[in-house]
């Protein structure tokens, strides 16, 4: 028995230390596992135990990628490179599946083998439990050392089935653990798969959502959008312009106070097309010294100004049949007021003559062909001028712009905004002497087309307005209408102003629309320019908090649903605020 009781102690001594062993190793363990770095896991080809990881990176970027507000072309493409690199990791986690799939099916044949192991193990270890009577080997055996021999054999098999039975019930625990984990990742992939279709499906067709959102407006939206967009004059005309009462903006001559607040207001820097030689800008860049052929060179950069061209003796004109082309029909011209020419604009008279005789040779191909007499060509009358427009036209005789080695369509219009785009490929030109818009040519001509706010037809109605103000729920019904255009939620056929009297139709209510949009009153406004001229994005606060819109987008909505004519001119616009 003594030495029973020092095997005993030696073996608990063992036991003490090789516990004492785990022990370490385990603080040690942990402590690498709290402290150590572990390198990140490569997702395009993840291992068994980076799914979860890799899942949730995934989610991560998607939750970060936000689709293109604009349709930028740049941006897209961008988001079409974050797509196809979370496509490929999510590849890499479904190839990482299917491996964790097909071994957790050899472990369900090795699992379904074992059972018999351990069915037959419970059985046995069943029956020794019941059966085992502990005096038997003292009875059975011929000494005490015999009898202990047996006990210790005994105890060994009965520990080494209970090992099989603990070992087969934590595989099945681990199996049912990682099928769980298996479904609950195969399931995540398909969320995250779906949603990168989705955002696919939304690249494919924002570029063309512009496009699509033209075709499906009614052909009566299409004509609101003309008469509001293009409500004026092309060119300036004969006889100067006046300002029109109550379309100035605050601190102007003709700003009339709607006695509301807050009031916005939309004012177009000049209109409509904006393309080529601007009349006033000429006029601004004539009264600070410029020249005419400074003047041509700035307004039709990428064409070339020939003295000496062999202008035709005749000229069809619709109408007027074969006349005089230099001493007739250049000389009743009617597109700049002659009185310019007395107040230090003779030099934009005469590049006035140049863009006209220019025009005329180019859309009659030299003069073989015939123009139209009215503003859709260029605007001709029978009574001749004499005084300076008679000598604009004679000190340019045989000037022509050329492009290409033929005469130039010299595009030419009233006031362009301080922005003038060409017909030639190049971005424009910002029509300043310096900061734009406080030093812009045609605000040195005091153009009255450079900043104004429309709410008058062409023909002069109004639809019942007196100025160009809209009060905080006018504006908020400007946002739900671009809300309905490009956000959906409604019929976009039903945006058109709620003057029936003046526009018929069966336009939403300010209520009905509230209830699609949300908004219900705006209470500030800022806008942000381009560099090529044009308004980029208007940002109001509203009862919904900031909403940013394009400007592009903007531009129509109003248009759309502002109401009687109140309209914007241009895509370079600002928005004012009382």
């Amino acid at each position: 028995m003594g030495y029973l009781r020092s095997k005993f102690k030696v073996q608990n001594s063992i036991l003490i230390l090789v516990g004492f062993l785990i022990f370490l190793f385990s603080i040690f363990s942990f402590q690498y596992l709290v402290f150590g770095v572990r390198a990140e896991p490569n997702c395009d080809a993840p291992g068994s135990g980076d799914i979860d990881y890799c899942l949730a990176k995934i989610q991560e970027q998607l939750d970060a990628l936000t689709p293109a507000h604009e349709t930028n072309k740049q941006e897209l493409a961008k988001l079409k490179v974050q797509l196809s690199s979370i496509s490929k990791q999510i590849v890499g986690v479904s190839s990482q599946l299917k491996k964790v799939e097909a071994d957790i099916a050899q472990r369900e044949e090795d699992l379904a083998y074992a059972k018999e192991i351990f069915e037959e193990k419970t059985a046995n270890h069943y029956k020794f439990i019941r059966l085992y009577d502990p005096l038997m080997p003292f009875l059975s055996s011929t000494d005490a050392s015999e009898a202990f021999r047996e006990i210790n054999f005994r105890q060994i098999a009965a520990d080494e089935d209970r090992r099989t039975m603990e070992a087969y019930a934590q595989d099945l625990a681990n199996l049912k653990s990682d099928k769980e984990a298996l479904e609950k990742n195969k399931a995540s992939l398909s969320s995250i798969q779906a949603k990168v279709d989705s955002q696919a499906d939304f690249l494919a067709g924002e570029v063309e959502k512009t496009e699509a959102y033209l075709t499906t407006l009614t052909s009566r939206q299409n004509e609101l959008l003309a008469l509001k967009a293009g409500g004026f004059s092309t060119s300036v005309g004969d006889t100067p312009a006046t300002l029109e009462p109550c379309s100035g903006a605050p601190g102007s001559a003709n700003f009339c106070d709607p006695g509301f607040r807050p009031a916005f207001a939309a004012f177009s820097f000049g209109a409509p097309h904006r393309t080529g030689m601007s009349q006033y800008g000429a006029y601004g860049r004539s009264k600070s010294g410029q020249s005419a052929e400074a003047i041509l060179s700035a307004y039709y950069q990428g064409g070339d100004l020939r003295k000496d061209y062999p202008s035709p003796a005749t000229i069809n004109v619709s109408g007027y049949g074969s006349i005089p082309f230099e001493d007739n029909y250049l000389l009743g011209i009617y597109e700049v007021p002659e009185s310019w020419g007395n107040s230090g604009g003779f030099e934009a008279l005469k590049a006035q003559a140049v863009a006209a005789r220019s025009y005329a040779l180019s859309v009659t191909n030299g003069g073989s062909g015939t123009i139209c007499p009215t503003e859709s060509c260029q605007v001709y009358k029978p009574q001749l001028k004499s005084g300076k427009w008679r000598e604009a036209v004679q000190a340019t005789r045989g000037w022509v712009m050329m492009k290409g080695g033929s005469p130039a369509t010299t595009y030419y219009a009233s006031t362009s905004g301080g922005f003038t785009i060409s017909q030639w490929g190049w971005s424009g030109i910002k029509d300043t002497s310096g900061d734009w818009p406080g030093t812009a040519y045609e605000k040195v001509s005091a153009s009255p087309w450079f900043y104004k706010g429309w709410y008058k037809s062409r023909g002069g109605s109004t639809c019942g307005r007196s100025h160009p103000w809209l009060n905080s729920e006018e504006t908020a019904d400007i946002i739900n209408a671009w809300q309905v255009l490009y956000r959906g939620g409604g019929d976009a056929s039903r945006v058109s102003p709620i003057d029936t009297a003046c526009w018929g139709g069966n336009p939403y209510s300010k209520s009905e629309l509230a209830g699609i949009g949300g908004y219900t009153s705006a209470s500030s406004v800022s806008v942000i320019y381009s560099n090529s001229g044009s308004t980029l994005s208007v940002t109001f606060g509203t009862n919904k908090g900031s909403i940013s819109v394009s400007g592009e987008e903007l531009k129509r909505a109003f248009n759309l649903r502002a109401p009687g004519y109140i309209g914007l001119k241009s895509t370079l616009f600002n928005i004012e605020k009382l």
